[in-house]
């Protein structure tokens, strides 16, 4: 046990140590963890013997629950509304027709049984969202259409059904009896009922006065979290279904003190990120990988080159997708962890097959992350799909945080009635503060008799609002056709008791007046109370 925590310790400072780093590099930071794990292991350079693939599979299987709920926690459902319906088919029927594509390719082009095919096919079916996360995340790679959104949505909701084919296959090669119809709906209709109503639930119990901090309340989360995946498993439902949406329920649920529970599951997440890479990079034996290389190979150029581009223009093209929003997400279906998670079950299970499963996928999903996952950003470019004046923190719904203070800014410009008056003259509320003031790049720490200067800036405190419930923040795109294009506000009627409150003109952020005239291409940000029923 101390040589397990000495190693583990070592192994977090090493990442922790590297992050900023890794951050420049163009492959994923998360192959480098993979390279880590191979360097510890027994023919790297710390000779390590382990092929422990159970309890492997155990912290795997639990990492990746961490992971699917963060991914459903972090998905921003207004953000992905425009492309919700499109990430879902993808989620369903691109991950089927790409098992199926690869299953028959296996047999064809490496003469394999149709279930061992179709085994290799399922398996590496679904598109890793600890991957996708991670590059759009640590890149910054904002995409135009709403992509960045699309991808974050399928890599998320796919496992699940990647899994249930799993199942199926290797039911039917034990040779067990298996009604498909039966097994499809307990997995599915178990899957989702169960999440949607435990993330109900669980939404209803942390709005209520029961917890003594926030620290409690996160607690509860997590054990959410942990019930989403088990109850349903149990029940014979499909539990990384249920705790995807699970998430997605609460993510988008207006709860206290949320930027508490973004910033734990934020952190456990990114653990379990590493944590997976470096024991399946432990677990391999790199020398046996030679054997499995060519066949890898085949199947990871025909699954990136050939499946997923047919899967992504047969699904996306019914929705008048561009050619640019296909292309991207045709190549942004990396393969992760979860692939090699399933092969580790495939394996656990004991059915011989004429490859090493667990290498064969090991090397596709290493192939998949050096070459697609570093050449993604180049591909995002050389397509003209990304966004410079988007922020892709806004598809996760962590990007606006609450706090218990507030921030805003007040420019003097000129003409404004407090230039050359003292602070202590300027009447304000006495919830308000005036935190510093900002003259020239120079920050003064104001006092009562600072005389404020035209072209200052005086960044004001005040505390935050607590009745957010009872106020709705949404955007408006500003489009040509619109009716308040080129219209001033002062002039624009919208019907209800509505503000325009913000203004995002290309890379700019503007708080409007009554004679700022709209523009065709700006993002309103109105507020308005919500409707009581």
């Amino acid at each position: 046990m101390n040589g397990a925590l000495m190693l583990i310790g070592a192994v977090i400072l090493i990442c922790i140590l590297m992050d900023r780093f890794l951050e420049k590099l163009a492959v994923p930071s998360l192959l480098i963890f993979l390279g880590l794990g191979m360097c510890f292991g027994e023919n790297g350079l710390f000779r390590i013997p382990f092929d422990d693939y159970a309890g492997v599979n155990l912290i795997c299987s639990f990492s990746l629950v961490i992971i699917m709920f963060y991914g459903g926690f972090g998905t921003n459902l207004k953000a992905a509304r425009p492309v919700a319906v499109q990430a879902g088919v993808l989620a369903t029927l691109g991950v089927a027709g790409t098992a199926g594509a690869v299953g028959l390719f296996a047999h064809l082009a490496l003469d394999l049984p149709w279930l061992e095919s179709m085994l290799i096919g399922s398996v590496i079916s679904s598109t890793d969202a600890a991957s996708v996360f991670s590059i759009l995340r640590s890149k910054k790679l904002a995409l135009k259409h709403h992509t960045d959104s699309l991808l974050e949505m399928e890599s998320g909701s796919n496992d699940p059904i990647s899994y249930m084919l799993t199942t199926v296959v290797l039911t039917m090669m034990a040779g067990r009896d298996l009604s498909l119809p039966l097994l499809l709906a307990k997995q599915l209709l178990l899957g989702a009922g169960g999440g949607l109503l435990l993330g109900a639930g669980a939404a209803w119990l942390l709005r209520q006065d029961l917890f003594s901090s926030q620290q409690s309340r996160t607690v509860c989360l997590f054990a959410v979290m942990l019930l989403a995946y088990a109850l349903p498993a149990v029940a014979g439902g499909n539990g990384y279904l249920s705790v995807y949406l699970c998430g997605i329920w609460l993510g988008n649920t207006n709860l206290v003190e949320k930027r508490y529970q973004v910033y734990f599951f934020g952190v456990i997440t990114h653990v379990a990120q590493v944590l997976i890479f470096f024991l399946l990079g432990l677990l391999v034996t790199p020398v046996q990988l030679p054997a499995v290389l060519l066949p890898a190979l085949a199947i990871m150029a025909f699954l990136t080159l050939a499946a997923r581009p047919l899967v992504c223009a047969v699904l996306l093209l019914p929705f008048r997708s561009p050619w640019g929003q296909i292309g991207v997400t045709a190549w942004a279906g990396l393969r992760g962890a979860a692939s090699i998670v399933f092969a580790i079950s495939a394996v656990l299970s004991g059915i011989d097959m004429q490859y090493d499963l667990f290498n064969l996928v090991f090397c596709v999903v290493l192939l998949s992350m050096g070459i697609q996952g570093t050449l993604l950003p180049w591909v995002a470019g050389k397509l003209s799909m990304t966004d410079q004046s988007a922020d892709v923190g806004k598809t996760f719904t962590d990007y606006q945080e609450e706090s218990d203070i507030d921030f805003v800014e007040v420019r003097l410009d000129a003409g404004h009635p407090w230039c050359g008056q003292e602070l202590s003259a300027l009447k304000l509320p006495a919830q308000l503060l005036v935190a510093m003031v900002d003259r020239g790049g120079t920050a003064i720490v104001p006092r009562g008799d600072t005389r404020v200067q035209e072209g200052d800036r005086l960044v004001l405190a005040a505390r935050a609002f607590e009745g957010r419930g009872n106020l709705s923040l949404r955007e408006v795109a500003v489009d040509r056709g619109h009716k308040w294009a080129n219209q001033p506000v002062s002039q624009i009627s919208t019907g209800k008791p509505r503000l325009i409150i913000l203004i995002k003109r290309g890379l700019e952020t503007m708080i409007p007046t009554g004679g700022t005239v709209l523009q065709p291409g700006d993002v309103l940000v109105l507020a308005e109370p919500e409707e009581v029923s």
